[in-house]
């Protein structure tokens, strides 16, 4: 398998695939690649609807310029946390593409990945603009939304900061948030069919649309609990005296089996 960095070509190959509808996997496979180069590829360089090869070369191309421009004897940043800053910055990058794809709006989905990537979970307003410079009315308007979607929650720190907080089970909140909506959009649907009359095209459309939601909203929000449940669920112990399913006491043998002589 090839390493080194993509060439034009191999680029122009990741634009054709994408083109096509092909899938990252397969497109790694028809350039003997890995599925991630080709996925940080993609997402540094717009996404699969806005990716354009000749763009990502020259950004390639660029990046690689400044690097070396920078001193031969200096080391890569390190953070104070010891990890690669360079690293977390493309990785940073590349989760807030994802999220972007994902529909989120642009400004929402930068403070959403800025939150996820913190072992904290949680930073200031301050924080936030700090780190995305960005402003604090930006910041206000994104929270604002994030907190709507059930993906963020406030809460005040010892110094009466408000603190902006994402929890171990945001995509939990996120899909219960998410039903709800959608049942809200189901009972204005019916409201539509009473005006517009059920035996009308109009009204049968919406009256499909009412159950087909209302059928996704239940889904969802029964598959949330479920896997919320599952997740999160610790392995339990077994007490004393017990065994574990298929394994037998020190001196005890398998029913059928005889006892050694």
């Amino acid at each position: 398998m090839p390493g080194g960095r993509l060439t034009q070509q191999e680029r122009q190959q990741i634009a054709l695939g994408l083109a096509d509808g092909l899938a990252y996997a397969e497109i790694a496979r028809r350039l003997d690649r890995p599925t991630s180069t080709v996925t940080r590829e993609v997402m540094r360089n717009g996404g699969p609807t806005a990716y354009r090869s000749d763009l990502a070369h020259r950004a390639t191309e660029h990046r690689a310029r400044r690097k070396q421009a920078a001193p031969r004897d200096a080391a890569a940043p390190v953070r104070a946390d010891g990890r690669d800053a360079e690293a977390v910055r493309e990785f940073e990058e590349v989760f807030t593409t994802v999220l972007i794809q994902s529909g989120t709006p642009r400004m929402m989905a930068r403070v959403m990945a800025c939150l996820c990537l913190t072992d904290s979970g949680s930073l200031t307003a301050s924080e936030l603009v700090q780190h995305l410079q960005v402003s604090p009315a930006s910041i206000s308007k994104a929270i604002a939304f994030l907190d709507s979607q059930g993906l963020v929650r406030r809460e005040r720190d010892e110094r009466r900061r408000e603190r902006y907080v994402v929890d171990d089970d945001i995509w939990y909140q996120s899909m219960i948030a998410s039903a709800r909506a959608a049942l809200q959009i189901v009972e204005t649907a019916r409201q539509g069919v009473g005006v517009l009359g059920s035996d009308t095209p109009a009204g049968v459309r919406l009256e499909g649309i009412a159950r087909f939601l209302e059928f996704v909203s239940e889904s969802t929000a029964r598959a949330a609990e479920q896997a919320r449940g599952i997740l999160s669920a610790k392995p339990a112990t077994p007490t004393p005296g017990t065994t574990e399913p298929g394994t037998t006491e020190p001196g005890t043998t398998e029913p059928g089996t005889a006892s050694p002589e």
